[in-house]
């Protein structure tokens, strides 16, 4: 674990670039490459998410590199959703009943921007932009590279290897392909997928609808999902099976039947978006998956970090958060084995220790995530505008407002809670879930008496958890 090693990070991403800035602080001597050009002068966002959702999670670690406060001076605030239903009605939903907690619309290039100068000013620090990794010989340790603007091939040797190249990671592909070992691998998709469209800044350059909240359009099989940007715009998000139902991607390919399906169904924000059928038939059609794979390691010399890992579906705005977590996590593992000797520790390298280690706290964790994005993506979609739904989450804010030390839906254990484990929160929110959920069918839950609805709802969902343990389910 030599300060002096060469270490080869691929993928200048959001995970890439805060990995390479924080190993660079502890001293570490980091080679950071990119198939990308460099996003700090060139507009590379098209067919990716243009703005994500910060949280607690992110802030943490961008805290733990010293760029909390960069990241924030580009942030716009949002409380809670702001549902609109076919008939153009709206009504809010906050995020958490305790004041003041919010998640954060913040453009991908901004902050991965912000990342790749604060790596720069390391010395130790050389990113390579236009260099795609082509393949990884991991028994070797050779990154094997070519430079999309001379054509040229080329090879760079590594003590160690870090794949941060997203949910198509090169390195993952050179496990699969090499047989060096037993390697489990899933990919499994969504019928749905995404596209972008925009809803410009008024000729003021004022947000034309509120910039406080991230408004959602459920509509059962599809939805739409905007989020505002600081230049008065919002990103808007269409989420739609690729060939079911009656609107579908593959059958939505004229002008007339993208402009009735929009009037039909989204008639508030058609008025908002000029290009409708322009946007619709350019912008690239995206796919919505979830990776699963173990193990994230071979021997010493490579590790898997972030959507490379662990690729989830955008439903619960964590898989920035997420990636950025498995940073602060792999700081946390580093402090423990400090020492640069490379004597071995209990039969194995110092790296591989640390990257044995590094998975096993936080695999089941990012599995949690996963499935959590999986349930939201329902959620948002199907439930958020259910009578039922909603009672539950009235009565989920009003014990947070009055309870703010007792109660955490799930929802905001995930959210606002950085140090609850996914796997934690998944558990427990399920099960607060689950009894509140049956005590409003049962009628016993008293909407004048707080302290007993809160005292019920521990009490039951306590029983549930109890249930789950004896029966041997997470």
């Amino acid at each position: 674990m030599s300060k002096k090693d060469n270490i080869v990070i691929i993928g200048a991403g959001l995970c890439g670039s805060l990995l390479a800035l924080r190993l660079a602080q502890r001293g570490y001597k980091i080679e950071l490459f990119e198939s990308r050009p460099d996003l700090r002068s060139t507009d590379i966002s098209a067919g990716r998410s243009i703005n994500l959702a910060l949280s607690d999670r992110g802030f943490k670690a961008l805290r733990l590199a010293g760029v909390e406060e960069k990241a924030r001076e580009v942030c716009i605030p949002m409380y809670g959703r702001l549902v609109h239903d076919a008939e153009g009605n709206t009504f809010a939903s906050n995020y958490s009943g305790r004041k003041g907690e919010a998640i954060n619309s913040i453009s991908r290039g901004d902050l991965n921007g912000i990342l790749l100068t604060e790596a720069d000013k390391h010395e130790n620090v050389n990113i390579h932009f236009n260099k795609k990794c082509t393949s990884i010989d991991i028994e070797n340790e050779i990154a094997h590279f070519k430079d999309y603007k001379t054509d040229e091939e080329f090879s760079i040797d590594a003590e160690v290897i870090f794949g941060t190249d997203g949910a198509g990671s090169i390195l993952r592909k050179s496990y699969h392909l090499e047989r060096k070992f037993l390697f489990s691998y899933s990919q499994n998709y969504l019928t749905h997928g995404y596209k972008e469209l925009e809803i410009p800044a008024s000729s003021e350059g004022n947000h034309q609808i509120s910039k406080d909240h991230l408004h959602i359009w459920p509509r059962g099989d599809y939805m739409l999902i905007a989020l505002p940007n600081l230049d008065g715009s919002f990103t808007v998000t269409l989420f739609l099976s690729y060939e079911n139902g009656e609107y579908n991607f593959n059958n939505l390919t004229s002008e007339k039947k993208i402009t009735a399906f929009f009037e039909t169904q989204f008639p508030d924000a058609l008025e908002l978006i000029p290009n409708i059928k322009d946007e619709f038939l350019n912008n690239p059609t995206g796919p919505l998956g979830t990776v699963k794979c173990s193990p994230w390691s071979y021997k010493n010399k490579t590790v898997l970090l972030g959507d490379a890992a662990h690729a989830i579906v955008p439903f619960y705005g964590q898989g920035m958060n997420a990636s950025f977590e498995d940073v602060t996590v792999f700081d946390a593992i580093l402090d423990r084995y400090q020492s640069d000797e490379t004597d071995p520790l209990n039969g194995e390298t110092r790296w591989e220790t640390i990257f044995k280690t590094f998975e096993k706290e936080r695999k089941q964790d990012t599995d949690a995530i996963a499935d959590l994005a999986i349930d939201n993506y329902y959620e948002m979609r199907d439930h958020v505008a259910n009578p039922l739904f909603k009672e539950k989450r009235k009565i989920e804010m009003d014990l947070e407002e009055n309870f703010p030390e007792e109660y955490f839906s799930k929802y905001s254990m995930v959210t606002f809670n950085e140090d609850i484990p996914y796997l934690e929160a998944m558990k427990r929110g399920r099960a607060q879930d689950k009894a509140i959920l049956n005590l409003l069918e049962d009628g016993e839950l008293n909407s004048d008496d707080l302290k007993e609805t809160l005292q019920k709802v521990q009490e039951a969902t306590n029983l549930i958890l109890d249930d789950d343990k004896t029966a041997g389910l997470k």
